[in-house]
């Protein structure tokens, strides 16, 4: 009972004073825990203030302009892809932003008389995509995902026969070829298509033809041919248009 007399008498005079006082110095057990409380609350707060992930930096996009469709291809290749082009300056296709999005295209009837006549068409098309850095995605990214989507859409043609794909090399950062044949007006027409990509732009070229009265249809390995030089072209006036 005399051992116990301190005790009862200290927590008495802990009753006297208010509650926030008693819990900070009139508990025995409350230094040790308090103090690892305290120690790892200091701890998660420095993790919160310091140890956070930051958001990735995205590298600006490559380019940043596009060259002229319409002069992108050279006017000697332009006269041997399309030898009776109505305008050797190409069609503009309609753009509401020209420095993402812009497309030209040629087309022609070379009439032989009794031989027959040739009709060509050949379209090159720009699609430029910058780095969203919210997204924390590049232009390169970006194009690479479209690239793709670009060479599936051309797969997928409607009507088109005997698709056939390939991997182009020397074009570009990547280039795939795919040929195939379609019934349109009543005649057979031979396609070559050109999907390449360089850095953040995605180039396509179309190359198609046929022959009339009576004339042969081109092979579509010697449209290939001449598309894959064209697309050689194409790619380079990207550089030439962001010096």
């Amino acid at each position: 009972m005399q051992r116990s007399a301190p005790r009862l008498t200290r927590i008495l005079a802990c009753a006297a004073v208010p509650v926030m006082l008693v819990v900070a110095g009139c508990s025995s057990d409350s230094g040790s825990d308090s103090g690892k409380d305290s120690g790892s609350s200091s701890s998660a707060s420095s993790k919160d203030q310091g140890g956070g992930q930051k958001p990735a930096t995205v590298a600006p996009a490559k380019y940043a302009k596009l060259p002229n469709p319409c002069k992108s291809v050279s006017t000697k290749t332009i006269e041997k892809l399309v030898p009776a082009t109505k305008s050797k300056a190409g069609t503009s296709g309609k753009s509401s932003d020209i420095t993402s999005r812009g497309s030209c295209s040629w087309n022609g009837l070379d009439d032989k008389g009794v031989k027959g006549s040739q009709y060509r068409w050949f379209d090159v098309s720009f699609l430029r995509y910058d780095s969203e850095t919210s997204l924390g995605v590049s232009g390169q990214k970006r194009a690479e995902d479209n690239y793709a989507k670009e060479i599936a859409k051309t797969q997928a043609t409607e009507g088109a026969k005997n698709v056939r794909t390939s991997v182009v090399k020397g074009v570009g950062e990547a280039t795939t070829a795919i040929r195939y044949e379609l019934k349109k007006t009543g005649e057979d027409f031979s396609y070559a298509t050109i999907v390449t990509r360089t850095d953040n732009i995605v180039i396509t070229l179309t190359y198609n033809g046929t022959g009339y009265a009576g004339a042969k249809s081109p092979d579509s390995a010697d449209l290939l041919a001449s598309a894959t030089a064209a697309a050689k072209e194409a790619v380079t006036s990207v550089g030439v248009a962001n010096k």
